[in-house]
């Protein structure tokens, strides 16, 4: 399969600086499916963490190297939902008594789609020909469920993977407690919040979590990580990449 039109790639900071083995699966999917990539050297942080912590203004200078960076993009592509949240919905909130980056942030907002909308919604593909043989569980990241509603699109891609069986945890939708900076403010909190995920992912029997965002994933992988277990934790494009 091909692509008329070329995707231009936003490399999440965790992504970029600690699992940068997630956007090299990401990549060898796109290849596979013959489409042009673009990924812009001079692009930063699209300024979540700034907006979350309330210092609005820093994050308006994020935002406008943003918009620079990626203005003639025709599909930017990232793979995380809280990412594409924070460009699709909250820089709209940044510049509306800007009339003129406004209107730069609504057209950058609408060609903005996460790794695995993108697949589905944009390319209507679901079965990728690949396999990975294990048992599978899936947790639904709170930005890219809630904020941008995104849901099936990772099982149905999963459910087209060889070999792998995909198991339900029970509150899969259920915050693991990162957060960002919140936990770091409420660290006994979030350790509360990530126990309450583990003990479903451990449920469910799977030797594998997979999720569509690295920092749910970075803090999951941390909990089981120190309780000793030895299930995988993996972001979808991996999968995928298999």
């Amino acid at each position: 399969m091909s692509s008329s039109k070329t995707v231009t790639l936003f490399i999440q900071c965790l992504v970029d600086t600690i699992y940068p083995e997630v956007a090299q699966a990401m990549v060898q999917v796109f290849r596979r499916l013959g489409i042009a990539l673009i990924c812009p050297t001079d692009q930063t942080c699209c300024g979540q963490p700034a907006f979350n912590s309330g210092y609005r203004q820093s994050a308006r200078v994020a935002a406008r190297h943003f918009i620079e960076v990626f203005a003639d993009a025709e599909q930017i592509v990232c793979p995380s939902g809280s990412c594409v949240n924070m460009v699709r919905h909250h820089y709209p909130t940044l510049f509306q008594n800007d009339s003129r980056w406004l209107q730069r942030a609504q057209i950058l907002a609408g060609r903005i789609y996460e790794f695995s909308e993108y697949l589905v919604d944009v390319l209507g593909v679901e079965d990728l020909g690949v396999r990975f043989d294990g048992k599978v569980t899936y947790h639904d990241s709170c930005h890219l469920l809630r904020g941008i509603g995104v849901q099936e699109q990772p099982r149905k891609l999963l459910t087209h993977v060889l070999g792998t069986e995909l198991v339900e945890m029970y509150n899969s939708d259920y915050c693991c407690g990162f957060g960002g900076a919140f936990s770091v403010k409420y660290p006994d909190i979030s350790n509360a919040m990530v126990s309450d995920k583990v003990k479903n992912i451990i449920d469910t029997g799977a030797d594998t979590v997979v999720g569509c965002d690295m920092g749910c994933l970075m803090n999951i992988q941390g909990k089981l990580s120190r309780m000793g277990s030895d299930i995988k934790v993996m972001h979808l494009a991996q999968i995928l990449a298999s």
